[in-house]
């Protein structure tokens, strides 16, 4: 069904001639799942850029070629001129985009939006296009999909905004799909639902796809192929059962270790030390060595090529060129390191929110006068201890993000907002002017969408010394440079990012800047919405190691937002399951997530993906 071979692209930038991606082999059969694995910024989204040619102006094919068909119905996909490759982009090829907020059109109804994809790839015109777009919405799970057809992209939830994505990408039910983080932003009881409906679709058409994630329990449960990318090559590629169960390239052992759950819970994650090399060197050798645990002398000095090692199983390392020595190949397992233990700190808590409920105004007509009110927190009450992390779980838009934001005071201007919300015994609620930035320091926020909360006009040194200048004015510049330097190392950026813009970074990279920026002032409680949502495997161990240093270390709290159950039961000491504006169950983590009570959590709990993985 597509055929990539020998793909190279190459970007042009300041620093250099990029090569994003060096000689890219792939194929993908009719009906066939092929996932895409890897670190941020390894490749995987401009693999899928390159194929729907919809690479950034600096960006070009230097090489290589796409194949879309079979036999004499093969298409040539850099061949063809603009005007033919429209029919093709959208018609043959549909692509979910990663990053929804920034793919919907601000200015259309999503209603509209949908339907110009039906209109332009299908017959179907004008109320018959319509019906077919409340259909879709309601196949991907939008609530009253009449009625929401007719809202603007901003009124939705980052979930929301994603099954929009999805059902335009699906309207015109296309031969292939190139679905890129499909459900990044999604709960996973609409993960399972969507998955379910990709897995029916393939059926119903032998639709292909090419699923670009970082959810290896997603992988395990939809692929059948996997391949493995690292610093624009594909270093291992093999059957999804294979890959799984006995993964041979010591960076795909070392991504099965890093991930969270209950039973690594106490001890830090295998983070992978370092970061992706940069792309505007010529390698020389194994672009993995310098991390890797198991690297020889000679890997870098030589260029490894695809090797077999079984059936349809292939793998970019030294380890198996013939001669290397048997015991080459086994892994060491790491020691688990002892939990320290935490800092004694006072008891009481340091966040208590009492019966808190945010209504938004609803409006119409021409003047838009106010008409009545949506409950979005219905009344909801919780604690968060002094160096505790309280998760907060639940289906997109029931209220979980809302509640964070109004925890931050950052909905005075849009909601009516009541209850109370005590941070240390003040109310955050009555705080103004001086006072209520003096409270800012203490509790900061991670935002879901780091593209949306990043400036883009400023570079991201820039971006990290605002809060700093604002909130702690007492540090003078050298001390400033110093933390944002050390900042940037701790979430695994290179300090060569610090001069660069938000655009010039992937989602993930883009949500390390996010999380440095909260850490940056050294706040009491952080409000984590979705914080590790973009990340890869490597890099959340990254992160959740350092979440949990920082709260051994200086006693801060997380209010943790989050629909991944796995991150849930390594970090989360108490959980608390939202449903439609009101908290229907919360207690101990352990309690709740083994011995659920209420039927909702017990449904949330059963919807999650579960990785078998040998390692």
């Amino acid at each position: 069904m597509l055929h990539i071979d020998k793909l190279q692209v190459e970007l042009e930038s300041e620093s250099g001639l990029v090569r994003a991606l060096d000689g890219v082999r792939l194929s993908i059969e009719r009906g066939e799942t092929f996932a895409l694995v890897g670190e941020s910024g390894c490749g995987k989204s401009m693999t899928a850029l390159a194929l729907m040619r919809l690479l950034p102006e600096n960006g070009y094919v230097a090489g290589g070629e796409v194949r879309i068909g079979q036999g004499r119905d093969q298409t040539d996909v850099l061949g063809l001129p603009e005007s033919q490759m429209r029919g093709v982009r959208g018609g043959r090829i549909g692509m979910i985009f990663q990053e929804p907020g920034t793919s919907l059109n601000p200015v259309m109804k999503v209603g509209q939006q949908i339907v110009e994809a039906i209109e332009a790839h299908t017959a179907l015109r004008g109320e018959a296009a319509r019906a077919k777009a409340v259909e879709w919405l309601t196949r991907v799970g939008i609530p009253e999909p009449e009625r929401r057809l007719d809202d603007y992209p901003f009124r939705m939830s980052g979930g929301q905004k994603q099954r929009v994505m999805i059902a335009m990408a699906l309207a015109a039910e296309p031969d292939f799909l190139v679905a890129d983080e499909p459900t990044t932003a999604l709960d996973v009881t609409i993960q399972a639902q969507i998955l379910d409906l990709l897995k029916d679709l393939q059926r119903e058409q032998r639709m292909g796809m090419l699923l670009i994630t970082h959810d290896l329990a997603v992988v395990s449960g939809m692929a059948h192929r996997v391949a493995l990318m690292y610093a624009g090559q594909i270093i291992e590629v093999a059957p999804a059962e294979q890959f799984f169960s006995a993964p041979r390239h010591p960076y795909a052992r070392a991504l099965m270790r890093a991930l969270p759950g209950g039973d690594r819970r106490g001890a830090p994650l295998e983070a992978i030390a370092g970061t992706v090399p940069p792309l505007t060197q010529r390698f020389t050798g194994c672009r993995f060595a310098p991390r890797c645990a198991q690297a020889m002398p000679h890997c870098a000095g030589t260029l490894p090529d695809l090797i077999d090692v079984a059936a349809r199983h292939e793998v970019r390392c030294l380890l198996y060129s013939p001669g290397a020595p048997a015991a080459a190949a086994q892994v060491v397992a790491a020691a688990a390191q002892p939990a320290a233990p935490r800092i004694n700190l006072a008891t009481g808590p340091l966040l208590d929110v009492q019966d808190l409920r945010v209504r938004f105004p609803i409006r119409g007509g021409i003047l838009q006068r106010v008409k009545g009110h949506f409950d979005a927190v219905a009344g909801v009450s919780f604690q968060v201890g002094a160096g505790e992390t309280l998760a907060l779980v639940g289906e997109s838009g029931c209220g979980k993000t809302t509640t964070g934001k109004a925890i931050v005071q950052l909905l005075r201007q849009i909601s009516v907002t009541e209850g109370r919300v005590l941070l240390e015994g003040r109310n955050l609620l009555e705080l103004q002017g001086e006072d209520l930035r003096a409270a800012r320091r203490q509790v900061q926020i991670i935002f879901q969408d780091p593209f949306a909360s990043l400036n883009p006009r400023m570079r991201v040194f820039d971006i990290l010394e605002e809060g700093l200048a604002a909130l702690q004015g007492d540090l003078d510049a050298t001390e400033r440079r110093s933390r944002i330097e050390r900042l940037t190392d701790q979430v695994g950026l290179r300090r060569d990012a610090l001069g660069r813009y938000p655009h010039e970074f992937s989602g993930g990279q883009r949500q390390r800047i996010a999380i440095a920026r909260a850490l940056a002032v050294q706040p009491r409680l952080i409000v984590c919405d979705e914080p590790t949502s973009a990340l890869d495997v490597s890099v959340q161990a990254q992160i959740l190691n350092l979440l949990r240093e920082l709260q051994r270390e200086l006693g801060v709290s997380y209010l943790f937002i989050t629909h991944n159950i796995g991150v849930v039961e390594y970090i989360a000491d108490r959980v608390a399951v939202m449903k439609a504006g009101l908290i229907v169950e919360q207690g101990a983590s352990t309690e709740v997530l083994e011995h659920p009570t209420d039927d909702y959590t017990r449904a949330l709990l059963a919807a999650v993906p579960r990785l078998q993985a040998a390692l």
